[in-house]
């Protein structure tokens, strides 16, 4: 069963933790792209001053319509280039017939409109470049440290959390970098330039559109206040959904098996109301914004109409003011979008620093600590001993030992003698897995672990593959302290078949050759017949060409278990570690197996781990651990004649749990 993730209890909305920080550090990812944003900014700015000064030039289109006899020394506005730039075009007595110069207005609000369209979409096109581009950049280097990682964080991170840093968290940083950049310095330059044109057009009204302002910043930052806290939680749900969702998928038969569908549609439901609580509440605030904003503005329209009236009045010349209030009514259209598109856009901000937080965050954890100096490479070895490189496969190993003190080259020929001195590890700081644990694998010799579940039986080998460094003890291997090699190299010397099994998308020789990618097809196949797959994978549609998905839905689980066998016979190590290998296959199966298991081997220390104890009967040694000590020791002989722990596991007096 999916173990509870104890999402019910302290469900508080967190906050962004560093906004400046994670802007700033998004933003570094543009620089590559820095000729393209400057592109962009000159396009927004244009943009921006083609949808002012288009408004502008509507005051003396007014003006020129209200007015009944123009003469040649008629000016329409009081902004003097605009009456300037329409005396350029129809110089003399041409400037006389209004029609005229209103054709001019009119052609000069058009072009300004279409060279701001022009500028918007040249803009868009960029942005969207930029933004995919930049989220490709993100992502690539997200999952390549991924790769890096220490196992430590996939055990204690939920496959869907982290799935999400890829998906949502990535999606919500491109909306900023695409919509959320541009619209922000748009509608920033939108306001200045407005408040600009209006105290050219009438200091009077300006002011009180000032007064205005005032009060709508104050709703946005009442509601911006309120939604903020819950955009992130909004983000921090998703990865919970989808953590939960998966968990639950991949464990479906152990739910549906126990009956547990109500428990775990109640805890579903659990965490998608907490989801629906804080979106509700993020957008809820969200969208209340527009309607308040356009409500405003309506209020602000009334306002401006009747104060700009009555300075017309005032002023003793009404029509000539006429064209000004109108410009005044479309600013304010002009003012109050930019400041809700503003609201809204802050909104997204917090949503992208939330994202970026846990992008960044799982960038920033410290990637595997290799400070290996030993290295793996190809040998060949003389009669006498000597050991040389070699640049092609020899099927011999050795390992590089440079000394930094004097500079010498020394090799070791690798033959896999593996020893565990006084080890205690644990996975937490304050639980102890192993304790002292002492052992020892000549070369070629098979070592088998038994015990109850929890006994630190698997732990044993997390340790030899360096999955896991050892605090306390040493471990060495063919003399060397493991934590001297680098972790690649000792990785390439070991091959693991786990009690889980995971083949990839591709066909049955891609997966074979998994374990070794320059294998040939002949080396694959023989693999598979030493595993005893090759029969069943003869008899699959397109045999070895045969394409799996899913993790290889289409096969048994005896034939994915008999799949990662050859996977890691392919590899051809010096060293097997085999985890519950045979658990899933059936007891004909498992002879066959043993086998070819059997004839792998040799040669080959290996290290097993079974339940299954007429497995390791053969073994030159087996260890059977309790509370992660080692209790017993022996061949299988030397622990039955003993009447201890394994002679009661052996014949049923006491059973693995």
């Amino acid at each position: 069963m999916p173990r509870p993730m104890g999402r019910g209890k302290g469900m508080n909305a967190p906050r962004p933790q560093n906004i400046k920080g994670t802007v700033a550090r998004l933003l570094k990812y543009l620089k590559p792209h820095a000729g393209k944003m400057v592109v962009v900014f000159i396009c927004v700015l244009i943009n921006a001053f083609a949808n002012i000064a288009g408004t502008a030039i509507l005051a003396p289109l007014l003006n020129g319509l209200a007015a009944v006899k123009p003469s040649p020394d008629l000016t329409l506005t009081n902004i003097a280039w605009l009456d300037d730039f329409a005396y350029g075009f129809a110089p003399g007595n041409i400037v006389a017939d209004k029609i005229t110069y209103l054709t001019i207005l009119v052609c000069t609000i058009a072009g300004i409109y279409v060279i701001g369209i022009i500028a918007n979409y040249i803009c868009n096109r960029l942005l969207v470049s930029i933004s995919t581009t930049t989220m490709t950049t993100i992502r690539n280097e997200l999952f390549a440290h991924m790769q890096k990682l220490p196992i430590k964080v996939f055990d204690t991170n939920t496959h869907g959390e982290l799935m999400t840093r890829f998906t949502n968290d990535v999606d919500v940083m491109n909306e900023f970098i695409a919509r959320c950049i541009p619209q922000v310095v748009s509608s920033v330059l939108t306001i200045v330039g407005v408040f600009a044109m209006m105290f050219v057009l009438s200091w009077q009204l300006a002011l009180v559109m000032i007064a205005m302002l005032a009060c709508m910043l104050v709703v946005v930052k009442v509601i911006g206040g309120k939604s903020q806290k819950n955009f992130v939680a909004q983000q921090e749900a998703v990865g919970k959904l989808n953590g939960y969702i998966e968990e639950l998928i991949e464990g479906q038969k152990v739910v549906k098996a126990f009956n547990h569908e109500e428990i775990a549609v109640a805890e579903f439901d659990k965490i998608n109301t907490y989801w629906q609580t804080v979106s509700a509440k993020a957008n809820g605030y969200a969208n209340i914004m527009g309607p308040i904003m356009n409500n405003l503005s309506h209020f602000f329209y009334a306002a401006i109409a009747i104060v700009g009236a009555f300075i017309a009045i005032s002023s003793g010349e009404p029509l000539g003011f006429v064209g000004i209030i109108a410009a005044f009514l479309m600013y304010i259209r002009n003012i109050s979008n930019p400041i809700q598109q503003i609201a809204q856009q802050i909104n997204m901000i917090f949503m992208a620093v939330a994202g970026g937080e846990r992008v960044f965050k799982l960038l920033d954890t410290p990637v595997e600590v290799d400070d290996g100096y030993v290295t793996l490479v190809n040998a060949e070895v003389d009669e006498q001993g000597n050991i040389t490189e070699s640049a092609k496969r020899t099927g011999r190993w050795a390992w590089k030992h440079p000394h930094s003190e004097t500079g010498e080259i020394t090799y070791t020929e690798l033959k896999g003698d593996v020893r565990f001195e006084d080890v205690t590890f644990g996975y937490e700081e304050n639980k102890t897995v192993l304790r002292d644990v002492s052992l020892f694998a000549k070369p070629g010799q098979k070592i088998a672990f038994v015990g109850s579940t929890g006994a630190g039986k698997t732990t044993i080998t997390n340790l030899i593959n360096r999955f896991y460094d050892v605090p306390d003890g040493k471990i060495r291997y063919d003399g060397i302290n493991i934590n001297k090699i680098k972790k690649a190299d000792l990785r390439r010397s070991l091959a693991m078949v786990l009690q889980d099994t995971h083949l990839f998308t591709g066909t049955v020789m891609d997966n074979i050759r998994y374990g070794r990618l320059d294998a040939t097809d002949e080396e694959c196949i023989a693999a598979a017949k030493s595993a005893n797959a090759h029969q069943f994978i003869k008899h699959l549609p397109d045999g070895y060409n045969t394409m799996l998905t899913r993790d290889g839905e289409n096969l048994s689980q005896g034939q994915r278990q008999l799949l990662a066998i050859a996977r890691a016979a392919v590899a051809d190590p010096p060293v097997l570690i085999l985890d519950e290998a045979t658990s899933s296959i059936d007891t004909r199966t498992e002879w066959l197996i043993e086998k070819g298991m059997d004839a792998l081997m040799q040669g080959r220390t290996t290290f097993v781990i079974a339940h299954r104890l007429s497995t390791v009967r053969n073994s030159n040694a087996i260890m059977v651990l309790e509370h992660g000590e080692i209790i017993e020791r022996g061949n299988h002989d030397d622990l039955i004649a003993q009447k201890g722990k394994y002679y009661q596991l052996y014949t049923g007096a006491f059973e693995l749990s």
